[in-house]
């Protein structure tokens, strides 16, 4: 089991972001685990999709999601939005079982992107996907661009902000 999950929904600048969260909270004496979304055989998800049988990667990454009491999401805008990788997940968790909130639920959860526009919106359709699921987003968000890189004392402030969370 680890203490802290990080998704990457990129396998790009975004994945080298969740490796310096998981190093951040190994540091700390965390247990902490990098998933690449990107790396996933996950499927598209569609209605059609849903109506054959469950790939096995969505059981695998929501038994990856479940055995990790937190969670950070690195994900790079896409024309103003989530990236299809995390909205695909996201929907294939959500038609798991009858009660699509509960792996969500009270879930604290830290945000943050690596985006070459702004990286605002992804954040903004990111926090409100997750609050509408339960999950407990921290207030505070990470933004990082090629002109401004993310900080380690930004990151370490965050990990700080989600560690003490109850889980």
């Amino acid at each position: 089991m680890t203490d802290l999950l990080v998704l990457a929904a990129s396998n790009g600048e975004n994945l080298k972001l969740a490796e310096r969260f998981a190093a951040e909270a190994r540091s700390r004496g965390g247990r902490a685990a990098v998933l690449d979304l990107t790396a996933l055989d996950l499927p598209l998800f569609t209605p059609l999709a849903q109506d054959q049988e469950h790939p096995a990667a969505v059981a695998e990454l929501e038994a990856a999601l479940q055995g990790a009491p937190r969670w950070v999401i690195c994900a790079p805008e896409y024309n103003g939005s989530i990236p299809p990788v995390l909205t695909s997940a996201i929907a294939w968790l959500s038609v798991q079982g009858s009660d699509f909130r509960r792996l969500f639920n009270g879930r604290p959860v830290v945000i943050a992107t690596h985006s070459g526009g702004g990286g605002h919106t992804v954040l903004t359709a990111l926090r409100l996907q997750l609050a509408h699921l339960g999950a407990v987003v921290v207030g505070r968000q990470l933004v990082s661009t090629a002109a401004n890189p993310a900080k380690d004392d930004s990151i370490a402030d965050l990990v700080s902000r989600l560690l003490a969370l109850p889980a």
